[in-house]
């Protein structure tokens, strides 16, 4: 339905009702109004990695794992699947009048925050620290989510609009200070993106207050950009409880009324929360006019008649229950999951062979846990295939698996009446006993997740340090002392210093939260039915480097994520190896697309992302080092050879100023192509340098170098 038709069907319904229906039309549970025949609708939905927290649903890797494919493609495939099953189980609960919480095809997701800081413990519900990264897949996500048809399919939430990243423990009064230059260049591109190029439907603001205003009432982020400069069409919902942290956290305002009254002022038309149940009170304080409650109104029932879901029906009511957790959706959550995982280290022990591999010892406390396979806000699927599961799928009537919890995954005992490290022994026995050991580390949504998370609850959520929990760094040491082949597999969603791994151990998989079914994906990446292609979406610090960056309040980019740090990081970000030997040969470009020639020296057939990045050579406004500005997936054989296009993000070509303004840049630009950023812990990782070429203003075309130097043709 074209939306000027459905602003007009909403304008006509809007009209027919009283003001104290209208009012109560801007609640999260909106009631039923029978007498127009308006069922009750619940508006909150979560689909972050797949339909959450309303029963069975495809489980797709978490948010963060998923950036880490470097396919748009696919993830917009993904958001199509997403929505798919939201459609099948919205036709199915519909008929049987079931309108309850997480029912409804309003889905409060993409999270499209900068993850700026490793310590924050929601940054694995983002697609990672970088503008351009996040841009490509928020969009992808609202696409696939929303479809092409006649009617939205679903209706996607950018959120959390837009300054907002931690600390957890802060954020109902916490004030987010951020110049012009970084709001322009690095908080805002994805919610631009998403609301200009990808037409999302809905945009959550954030809790926190930005620059002195809260999120949920801020004319400069709700007025005069997402309406004024972007034009945005949708609808604002806040999120949950923020209105009232108006008074209650940021003390802006004195009662509930007033809260109600400033976003509504603002343009925040739906409250997630309870304080527009002040609304009338609001108008009979003339803090509201009817003209606000009715304007925010029609932009909800406007929603509502885009996706079809107002008696008028759409292409949709037919998708049947079937489509839940079905043969193709469960098979596209395992091709993201290969494709997420990123190898860190391999001296050349992965990948192992199931038929010679011998016995294999499986150790660590999240080798055989569920909660470590499914991240957070999450569906329930049908079955589970922990990382245990599928090495034992993998290896069965071929090799013996040995198997240790090791430890508790934070605390320093698993049974409550046992002594210290009561499964340590049997760790090192297992691992004494096995030809090869799989030591299985990392955190869950216990630890790592949003304010109140009861593992964390010290930190409220957010990470204290880039360790591992005492219990498990003490097994790692242990284990890796016994001196076996050993493979550390971290499941995870933020950076956790690997030092040690990385000095000891063979080889490192990152596997993130991988989705329920994300044990079998893991088992064929190390047991080679599949190459790790993934890349980092992030830069993994060394803990030492929590004393370089900012403090964990202060927004400023100044030394923090790849674009502004200028220490050594573990593992840089776009990182990642392969079982193939990718490498950049030849790369030439205009000021459009980049032609980029690729070679596979391995003797194993892989995927690898293929990136592009540009240093502005000339202006004091660019970033230090080169910014992701392109990206693109290549399938290579054994010894094959690839060129390729991809396209130059025309923003990279500009620079922001102290102003905020993006103006152009200099004119003076070296471009770079790889399989990995072109700095030198890259190099130093994976043996290979970028290719590089210069480009100019006036778009004539100039000479290129391969990572040995050597010039190449442009076009």
């Amino acid at each position: 339905m074209d939306r000027t038709i459905a602003q007009q069907k909403a304008k006509a319904l809007v009209a027919q009702m009283t003001l104290e229906e209208k009012a109560g039309q801007l609640r999260f549970d909106a009631p039923a109004i029978p007498r127009l025949g308006i069922p009750a609708y619940n508006w909150w939905n979560e689909a972050l990695h797949g339909v959450a927290r309303a029963g069975t649903a495809t489980s797709f890797p978490q948010a963060i794992g998923m950036a880490a494919m470097f396919d748009d493609e696919l993830l917009e495939k993904l958001g199509d699947a997403a929505s798919t099953e939201g459609r099948a189980k919205y036709n199915a609960q519909s008929r049987e009048n079931d309108r309850d919480i997480y029912k409804g095809l309003t889905f409060w997701s993409p999270n499209i925050n900068i993850f700026r800081d490793p310590r924050w413990g929601r940054g694995h519900e983002t697609y990672g620290e970088d503008p351009y990264l996040t841009s490509r897949m928020g969009k992808a996500y609202v696409r696939g989510l929303q479809g092409q048809g006649e009617t939205l399919k679903a209706a996607a939430c950018a959120k959390h609009f837009a300054v907002h990243s931690g600390p957890e423990s802060l954020r109902h009064r916490f004030n987010a200070e951020a110049t012009p230059k970084d709001m322009e260049e690095t908080y805002l591109p994805a919610f631009e993106a998403c609301v200009r190029d990808a037409g999302v439907e809905a945009v959550m603001g954030a809790y926190n207050r930005t620059n002195g205003e809260p999120c949920c009432g801020s004319r400069t982020l709700l007025v005069d950009t997402l309406r004024g400069k972007w034009g945005f069409r949708g609808h604002v919902v806040s999120d949950c409880g923020a209105v009232c942290d108006f008074h209650k956290g940021h003390m802006v305002t004195s009662t509930p009324a007033e809260s109600a009254a400033l976003a509504m002022q603002m343009g925040c038309d739906l409250n997630c929360g309870k304080t527009y149940l002040s609304i009338l009170n609001a108008y009979a304080q003339g803090l509201v006019t009817e003209e606000q409650i009715t304007c925010a109104a029609e932009r909800l029932f406007t929603t509502r008649y885009l996706l079809g879901i107002l008696g008028e029906g759409s292409e949709y009511d037919q998708i049947p229950y079937e489509a839940v957790e079905c043969d193709a959706h469960l098979a596209l959550a395992q091709e993201a999951a290969r494709k997420s995982c990123v190898l860190l280290k391999n001296d050349g022990l992965l990948p192992l062979d199931a038929d010679t591999v011998g016995t294999v010892g499986v150790i660590g406390p999240n080798a055989n846990s569920r909660a470590a396979l499914i991240g957070n806000y999450h569906g329930t699927a049908s079955r589970y295939i922990t990382v245990l599961e599928g090495i034992q799928d993998a290896v069965a009537g071929k090799s013996r698996v040995l198997y240790s919890e090791g430890c508790h995954l934070f605390r320093d005992r698993t049974e409550a009446l046992a002594m210290e490290d009561d499964r340590v022994a049997e760790a090192v026995t297992v691992a004494g006993h096995s030809d090869v050991v799989i030591l299985v580390l990392g955190l869950d949504e216990t630890l790592e997740g949003e304010e109140g998370d009861a593992g964390n609850a010290d930190a409220s959520g957010d990470k204290q340090d880039l360790l591992l929990p005492k219990s498990q760094r003490n097994l790692l040491r242990r284990v890796l002392e016994v001196g076996k082949p050993t493979v550390v597999l971290l499941m995870a969603g933020s950076a956790i210093d690997l030092s040690e791994a990385q000095e000891k151990a063979n080889a490192i998989l990152l596997t993130w939260y991988p989705g329920a079914g994300g044990g079998r994906a893991v088992a064929d990446l190390l047991f080679g039915k599949s190459s790790p292609s993934g890349k980092l979406p992030v830069t993994f610090y060394t803990n030492q480097a929590l004393k370089e960056i900012p403090d964990f309040t202060d927004y400023s980019m100044k030394n923090r994520t790849y674009r502004y740090y200028s220490g050594v990081p573990l593992y840089p970000f776009g990182y990642g190896l392969t079982y193939g030997d990718v490498t950049v040969i030849r790369v030439s470009a205009n000021r459009s697309f980049a032609s980029v020639t690729v070679e596979n020296r391995g003797s194993r057939a892989t995927e690898d992302v293929v990136q592009l990045y540009l240093r502005d050579n000339g202006s004091c406004d660019a970033p230090p080092n080169p910014i992701l500005c392109g990206f693109r997936r290549v399938a290579l054989a054994p010894g094959e050879r690839k060129t390729v296009e991809i396209g130059v993000d025309p923003a990279a070509l500009t620079v922001v100023n102290e102003m905020g303004q993006r103006v152009p840049g200099s004119g003076n630009w070296t471009l770079f192509a790889g399989v990995g950023q072109p700095d030198a812990r890259t190099a130093e990782l994976t043996g290979h340098t970028a290719a590089e070429t210069e480009l100019r203003s006036d778009n004539r075309p100039s000479g290129a170098k391969n990572g040995h130097g050597m010039a190449g043709p442009c076009f």
